[in-house]
């Protein structure tokens, strides 16, 4: 210690601040650490607070269905969106979150009036939509008020015409549709077929040139098969397509004509003349047995 005294004053001094500056160092981590170490737990509380939340806020709006009870095989039924439990709208095919929003929507006070206001139905997809269309019912309770103010008659009248042409009555099993010359009108008459079908079928037997076999209708994306057994072919007369005098780009605006297959009948009539039978294209890869047998009765030579 005595020699300490023998060193320069400047090296004193910076001895001296050095042996300071550490005791503060010292100081500060013992009054310090604790505080970090609360700190880092009461963070650690607070995120696992937060970790829980979303748990306890899923189970807070969870709707009366039981994620464990199994879905029952899907069928088709007329339903009410505004009354129809859980059960029943899985039943329709819809998925149990989609059933969560439907709950969702009506405890919110929401009221479906018409079955496009179903359409609206959040994660419902297009393909459900049209399957489920036919089978919407809304009750007449859920219709505004004001309606109940018209007079008996007009009621009557107005009521009878507007359900005869928003909800055309279905037809009975047994009962059939002539498919190559039903409108939209008749085509809404079969059970599963509402507006989208209809007028899907209208469009692909104009497509086409007419309707010659109802196994047509399965080449429409989605079509509900079930629907088949009430469509029957009577004296189909199709419009036909001449092979030997149409160009490429009228060929193939034909459904079962493509691009290939209009420039293989182009060539061939070009390399050997007038076509008189499809047979005669069989040699080409573009037209298998099955090419040929679908479009037999839509040409003539």
């Amino acid at each position: 210690m005595r020699q300490f005294f023998y060193i320069h004053r400047s090296d004193r001094r910076v001895i001296v601040a050095l042996l300071c500056a550490a005791a503060i160092v010292l100081i500060a981590i013992v009054f310090t650490g604790g505080e970090r170490t609360v700190a880092t737990d009461s963070k650690n509380d607070t995120t696992g607070q937060q970790k829980n939340y979303p748990q306890n806020r899923r189970r807070y709006h969870e709707s009366p269905i039981n994620e464990g009870t199994p879905i029952r095989e899907t069928r088709l039924f007329a339903f009410d969106p505004n009354t129809a439990d859980s059960t029943e709208l899985l039943q329709l095919g819809l998925q149990r979150w989609q059933v969560r929003n439907i709950y969702r929507y009506r405890r919110a006070g929401g009221i479906y009036r018409r079955p496009q206001d179903f359409a609206r139905l959040y994660g419902l997809t297009a393909g459900q939509y049209r399957k489920l269309e036919p089978y919407i019912r809304i009750s007449p309770d859920y219709q505004p008020a004001s309606t109940l103010y018209h007079s008996a008659d007009s009621h009557r009248t107005s009521s009878a015409t507007r359900d005869t042409l928003r909800f055309p009555v279905k037809l009975e099993p047994g009962q059939h549709v002539v498919l190559n010359t039903a409108d939209t009108a008749q085509l809404r008459r079969v059970p599963g077929i509402g507006v989208y079908f209809a007028n899907e079928i209208a469009n692909h037997g104009r497509f086409l040139g007419g309707y010659v076999s109802v196994d047509q209708l399965d080449e429409i994306p989605d079509f509900p098969r079930e629907a088949k057994q009430y469509f029957i072919i009577s004296n189909p007369s199709p419009r036909r397509l001449n092979l030997n005098r149409l160009s490429l780009n009228e060929l193939k605006r034909h459904p079962y004509i493509n691009y290939y297959q209009a420039k293989a009948i182009v060539d061939f009539r070009r390399l050997h003349g007038r076509i008189e039978s499809l047979q005669q294209l069989s040699l080409s890869k573009d037209f298998p047995p099955e090419a040929i047998r679908r479009l037999e009765p839509y040409v003539e030579y």
